[in-house]
């Protein structure tokens, strides 16, 4: 197929064709790592790296560090070897969360039908929002303009009939651009695209789909759904068949809530010792209730996530008998879900607690009576799959214990350093991750 349709990207004022357009999707640009520059100007044009230590992985690469290769995800000692000068910060997920909160705060100014699908970006339904602010396209770039000039960030928008179109314009107009895709020209912006593009097409889906001589999108609308079905099966046949035609009914679910938080950190030196395993649970648990009570949430499921130091991974979750967001008690079960695991000599490399089953902390007090359950469905692990544990515990919430207040309102206060455990105090392995005491000192 040809190129994709040459719709115009707009970094300012739209007064173009947004016909049809009333889905929003606000994607930031390099996020963590353009957080950070803000905070550091000096850092602004420098390849900006955010992530673990040396055993870790990228969680953000700014645009400069992008240009070599390194991508999200990717080890950290790779993404060095593609760009040696990189500098590495190590996440400061407060200060990504209350950016995250002013940016969906600007959004939801302009419509209260905002679904985040992260931290970093967002779809919108503007359309109950014409009559008030303007046509869609005026709208993205009234947004674009807010978001840069009240938080000294960044965002693209792709602007569509569709979610599915929504998102992948913003993906082709990044960084800091703006695409709209009027209704009657989705097609022409769809089919050029690789096939690869849709949403359920990964390298597995991708394989069948070539050998039947489907490489793009137009390819794959113009295959008849019989032969589709039995390429990839009648559900993803359907599935593909209406995205590559620019169908897509889903709308945006404002209230919907995340289904899980969860903290792990890949340690830069294997721990063989319960006493260091223990610490790091106990972070990682800091991490997690502290998140989960600043969105004001309960958790009715906690789990672990252990890797060794053969890349095996083993997950455990327990559910409890009722909610909690309390620091002690995620931490406790925890430890009880690594205990049984009955190691003898382990050698483990990455540690992570995670809270599940989140609910609404304000719905959670109506629905105590009548959810006490224990039945949940099983989840795997590498070495003993469908395993799951269970407690009998009281049936009712416990409050918050006055210390998690306690540490809440100090940290809201001073920031996340300010209440420290002792025990995290003296970390059991030199980090590479840690803090440093200026930014420039992280340069290698």
């Amino acid at each position: 197929m040809g190129r994709s349709a040459d719709l115009p990207r707009t970094a300012g004022r739209w007064d173009g064709d947004d016909t049809g357009c009333t889905m929003l999707h606000v994607d930031m640009d390099a996020f963590f790592a353009s957080v950070e520059t803000k905070k550091y100007p000096d850092l602004r044009g420098r390849p900006v790296v955010v992530g673990g230590g040396h055993r870790g992985v990228v969680a953000a690469a700014s645009y400069e560090a992008r240009r070599y290769g390194v991508r999200s995800a990717m080890s950290m000692s790779h993404a060095l070897r593609l760009c040696p000068r990189a500098i590495v910060l190590p996440p400061d997920r407060a200060a990504y969360q209350e950016a995250s909160a002013q940016v969906m705060a600007i959004l939801r100014d302009v419509t209260p039908l905002v679904e985040p699908l992260s931290l970093d970006e967002a779809f919108l339904d503007v359309a109950g929002a014409v009559r008030l602010h303007g046509r869609p396209g005026a709208i993205a770039a009234t947004i674009r303009a807010t978001v840069s000039e009240r938080l000294q960030l960044t965002c693209s928008v792709g602007v569509a009939p569709t979610k599915f179109v929504a998102k992948l314009a913003s993906a082709r107009c990044k960084p800091d651009g703006m695409l709209v895709v009027p209704a009657a020209r989705v097609l022409e912006f769809l089919h050029p695209l690789p096939v690869t593009a849709l949403w359920g097409v990964g390298a597995r889906t991708a394989e069948p789909l070539h050998r039947l001589g489907v490489r793009s999108v137009g390819d794959l609308a113009a295959t008849p759904i019989d032969t589709l079905r039995r390429a990839v099966g009648s559900a993803g046949a359907e599935h593909l068949s209406a995205l590559a035609n620019g169908l897509d009914p889903r709308r945006v679910q404002p209230h919907e809530v995340e289904k899980s938080i969860s903290s792990d950190r890949t340690l830069d030196t294997d721990l063989t010792h319960e006493t260091d395993v223990r610490r790091e649970l106990l972070r990682a648990a800091e991490d997690v209730g502290s998140r989960v009570r600043s969105r004001r949430f309960a958790a009715r499921t906690i789990g672990i996530k252990i890797r060794y130091a053969d890349f095996r991974t083993v997950t455990r979750v327990r559910t409890l008998p009722h909610w909690t967001d309390s620091t002690p008690e995620i931490f406790e079960t925890a430890v009880e879900l690594y205990r049984s695991l009955d190691l003898d000599q382990p050698r483990i490399r990455l540690v992570g607690v995670k809270c599940e089953g989140l609910r609404e902390a304000g719905e959670v007090a109506e629905q105590l009576a009548l959810d006490l359950s224990n039945s949940d469905e099983s989840r795997g692990s590498a070495d003993r799959p469908g395993r799951r544990e269970s407690v009998e515990r009281p049936p009712s919430s416990p409050p918050r214990p006055a210390a998690d207040q306690a540490i809440d309102a100090a940290r809201a206060r001073f920031g996340a350093a300010a209440v420290t455990p002792g025990s995290l105090l003296r970390s059991p392995a030199p980090r590479a991750d840690r803090p440093a005491p200026g930014p420039a000192q992280r340069e290698r």
